[in-house]
């Protein structure tokens, strides 16, 4: 692996300046810390080239990239019928009201969840209107046609119809997209859709015999649509609408200047079906998902820090050294934990917890009747709720013991649990609930995953179970890291599972990981030691870096993404623990320069693969 090669040699110099300013005698007090302040030049004789890194965070499914103003165009048509509901629409029987409609439009999404479409509507309105009454007695029927007819009160009515014609424009919004975000491109995820439009137009009078009114009106339009999509490309959908056109009185209401009835509007409403046809190419109708984008720029500087260093307690005679302690902290595929806790407030997972001791995706059903009755017929699972588990501190005894748990703790046996009926039921049993998979719709993932990745197509059916463990986050593995990878010979090479228990504890689950002698040994570190400061490196692999785009400049995006998010998880995990308290004003360094690994291998359960989905942490410190 590479390593930080100019900022190594800065910071071994910035040892030999903390080395000329520290005691060589000091008393410690059991109740205060003593600090003192060190400046720290970021520029030598050389000049340091340092990189700034900016970053913009789109992977939330509620974000997406737009795409231009050619793109997301459809065209529809529905047929239906509407009743005219006016001022005389109760004085005859309601099929007296009911006439048929059609209409055609073209629109255009600019966000999932936000369109915009022009609809052009033809038909003619049925009803019935009462008698206008001109000076001197003499009356008439706006819009009448028939023999004069009574109602049951007496009043007077004949039989109405007008032609018309409306267009208009309306606003769409996606209601399905709005709650549930956007659900990417090719997926068979929200095939069932809600929209809400609203907008304006205007409609137009034909058939006038008389000038009872304006020809032409403002209309007001509201309409709620079903959409069902039949294939994941989603490029047709059969749609039913419930909609309302408003109009001013005229229809049915309004003599000249002169006369009004009761009602100031008029309505038409209806129900429809019809389809949508969506153009162009699966790029053209789609959107890019938004995710972590990294944008670099090298620049010179020179900086002074004031930081805060601890005095080094005098334990014995002799010289202070400084050494390197090393370890690594190894993640499923596709996971990094930037949507857990710690670092989204109010999760319910914690990302560092899930790896030392957590229960295969940390989710389970919210539905045990439903669940128990597919698994009876052998129905699938599919659109079944499930949510998430909290997750446990792993130095205790857990009392869901009977299943592996933690990732890459046990040496040949993954985190990944078995979906047969027997094996879900058996769980179910002993702890009253069910486990579950994350499902996107198209895949059934058995590992837990980040949101930004949930779409993404693998290579391999096999690669969204966990089938294989060689005990990577264990101190059982320590010799596959040391024989594998890039550690340096004087580095104290140690293992998550150490480090998790020293900073928590020793005890329960975690203590059949680590090893008491290591674990000890960070713990007088922590104690007695000067953390200088903290290298850490995100890494993930370049499997899967194929996308919708040619070059694959998404795929390498999103896997970039995962190389820093996993380093920012673990120095979140680092900073929030009691014993790391006198860190947070240290340096922490976070290199991901290349954190893109080639492997070759089209399997993301293999070794290489697993072995490249880590974070590198080098702490620096002095001892005495």
């Amino acid at each position: 692996m590479k390593t930080m090669k100019v900022t190594e040699k800065l910071f071994m110099l910035l040892f030999a300046a903390a080395l000329s300013v520290l005691p060589l005698s000091a008393q410690i007090d059991d109740k205060y810390k003593d600090y003192r302040e060190v400046y720290r030049d970021t520029i030598t004789a050389d000049p340091v080239s340092r990189v700034l890194v900016e970053k913009d965070t789109l992977a939330d499914p509620h974000r997406i990239v737009a795409n231009g103003f050619g793109k997301n165009w459809f065209l529809f048509g529905t047929v239906g019928a509407h009743s005219f509901r006016g001022d005389y629409s109760n004085w005859g029987p309601f099929k007296g009201t009911v006439s048929p409609d059609w209409s055609v439009g073209v629109g255009k999404w600019f966000m999932p969840w936000l369109g915009l479409k022009v609809e052009f509507t033809k038909s003619n309105s049925r009803g019935y209107v009462g008698r206008f009454y001109l000076p001197d007695n003499v009356y008439y029927y706006p819009y009448g046609y028939g023999d004069e007819r009574f109602t049951a009160a007496g009043d007077p009515y004949k039989l109405m119809k007008t032609g018309w014609w409306d267009i208009g424009a309306s606003a769409i919004l996606n209601l399905t997209r709005m709650y549930y975000g956007y659900e990417g491109n090719n997926s068979r995820r929200l095939m069932n859709q809600f929209m809400l439009n609203v907008g304006l137009g205007g409609v137009h009078h034909t058939g006038y015999a008389q000038d009872y009114g304006s020809d032409n009106e403002l209309s007001f339009r509201t309409e709620l649509q079903y959409s069902r999509f039949f294939t994941p490309a989603k490029r047709v959908s059969l749609d039913l609408k419930v909609r309302s056109l408003i109009y001013q009185t005229n229809f049915d209401l309004q003599y000249g200047q002169n006369q009004m009835a009761a009602r100031k509007f008029d309505a038409n409403l209806g129900v429809h079906l019809g389809f949508t046809i969506y153009l162009g190419d699966a790029r053209s109708r789609g959107w890019r998902s938004g995710t972590s984008t990294v944008y670099r720029d090298e620049f010179r500087e020179r900086e002074i820090h004031v930081v805060k260093v601890k005095e080094v307690p005098i334990v014995a005679e002799g010289p202070v050294q400084s050494h390197t302690m090393t370890f690594f902290v190894f993640y499923p595929n596709n996971y990094s934990g930037r949507n857990d806790a710690p670092q989204i407030p109010d999760a319910t997972v914690n990302a560092l917890d899930y790896l030392a001791g957590g229960i295969f995706t940390q989710k389970q059903y919210t539905e045990d009747e439903r669940v128990a009755s597919r698994l009876r017929s052998g129905a699938p699972m599919r659109g079944l709720k499930a949510v998430d588990l909290p997750t446990e501190r792993a130095d205790q005894d857990f009392a869901v013991n009977f299943i592996p748990r933690g990732y890459e703790m046990l040496v040949d046996t993954p985190i990944s649990l078995p979906l047969d009926a027997a094996s879900m039921n058996a769980f179910h049993e002993k702890t009253g609930y069910y486990y579950a998979p994350i499902d996107d719709g198209l895949h059934v993932w058995n590992y837990r995953i980040d949101d930004a990745t949930l779409r993404q197509q693998l290579l391999s059916n096999d690669n969204y179970k966990e089938t294989a463990s060689f005990g990577l986050n264990s101190h059982a593995g320590l010799g596959t890291i040391r024989q594998y990878m890039d550690v340096s010979a004087n580095d104290e090479l140690v293992s998550f599972a150490d480090v998790y228990a020293a900073i928590k504890s020793n005890q329960g689950y975690i203590a059949q990981f680590a090893d008491k002698e290591t674990v000890d040994r960070i713990n007088r570190i922590l104690r007695e030691g000067v953390i200088m400061y903290i290298q850490v490196e995100g890494l993930a692999t370049s499997q899967d870096n194929y996308s919708a785009d040619v070059d694959g400049r998404v795929g390498k995006e999103r896997n970039n993404a995962l190389a820093e998010n996993r380093a920012q998880t673990v120095i979140s995990w680092l900073t929030e623990h009691e014993k790391m308290q006198d860190v947070r004003s240290q340096i922490y360094l976070m290199n991901n320069q290349g954190g893109i690994r080639t492997v070759k291998d089209p399997s993301t359960r293999g070794l290489n693969a697993k072995l490249n989905r880590c974070v590198k942490v080098r702490i620096h410190y002095l001892m005495k």
